[in-house]
């Protein structure tokens, strides 16, 4: 009789060994897998192989060595171990390539920032009358309504790229106007106000919207133009100004407006 008990529990802890290298292997497999499908994106990602190479060339070894555990003598610890360094190594990667574009992209809103100003002291070298006048025309120039809610300029969406809320260079000379008048106009205060088309998820269409309507009241503020006489409203796709049946009319909805106080600082109610 224990004969045969002590070949029933050999038995036994022979199968559970198999069970445990099968499930080992399994959950190697798997971590392997993840590692090949992480280091593909990198490297595929020319803005990760820019400014993290060494760590996407170290992700590429330790996969590497990964699969050659894998295929030949490797326990299944050895290739998750491996993997999982992999993996972490391609995360590294990307988290730097985020960190460098960033900088980047600060760096070019600073000097942007700092074009503006230079352009802006460079025109305040003109006489402050004629300057004044000039700035109060090019303002009603640009302006595409004046009706019960004031003197409204409209920004189209093609001064912001699809889908963001920063402004391009091509908004600067648009910017520069409206920050002249209001300087020649101390008692003039305006209320921007953000809007898109009816494409897409109507809550990130508002939050796109106040989002941009924020962007210009911060271009304005980094160039002298005091919070207190700007009020920042988002509409999303409310109010549109043409049918958003075509992409000419998504296109004239897609805007931020700019609408001007009189000359004694009253400002027409928000919508």
């Amino acid at each position: 009789m224990n004969a045969v008990v002590r070949s029933l529990s050999l038995g036994l802890m022979l199968a559970s060994a198999g069970l445990a290298g099968c499930a080992g292997h399994q959950s190697s497999e798997q971590s392997l897998q993840g590692a090949i499908a992480d280091y593909q994106k990198v490297k595929e990602d020319t803005n990760v192989l820019r400014s993290a190479p060494k760590d996407v060339i170290r992700a590429g070894e330790l996969l590497g060595r990964a699969e050659r555990l894998s295929s030949y003598i490797g326990s299944a610890d050895d290739v998750s171990h491996y993997a999982y360094l992999s993996s972490r190594y391609s995360a590294i990667a990307r988290e730097h390539s985020k960190l460098l574009l960033n900088q980047e992209k600060l760096a070019r809103l600073e000097l942007e920032r700092q074009r503006l100003q230079l352009a802006l002291r460079e025109a305040k070298l003109a006489g402050a009358q004629q300057q004044g006048k000039w700035a109060e025309d090019q303002v009603i120039s640009l302006s595409t309504q004046q009706n019960e809610r004031g003197l409204v300029m409209t920004l189209g969406d093609m001064l912001f790229d699809t889908g963001r809320a920063e402004l391009k260079s091509s908004a600067n000379r648009t910017v520069l106007k409206v920050v002249q008048f209001l300087q020649f106009n101390p008692k003039r205060v305006v209320r921007i106000e953000g809007y898109t088309d009816s494409t897409g998820d109507a809550r990130e269409n508002l939050a796109l919207s106040k989002d941009r309507a924020q962007a210009v009241a911060d271009v304005l503020s980094d160039l002298g133009i005091e919070e207190d006489r700007m009020q920042v409203e988002g509409y999303g796709d409310q109010y549109p100004v043409d049918a958003n049946t075509s992409e000419s009319g998504r296109a004239q909805n897609r805007r931020v407006e700019i609408v001007f106080s009189d000359d004694k600082g009253h400002l027409s109610a928000p919508r």
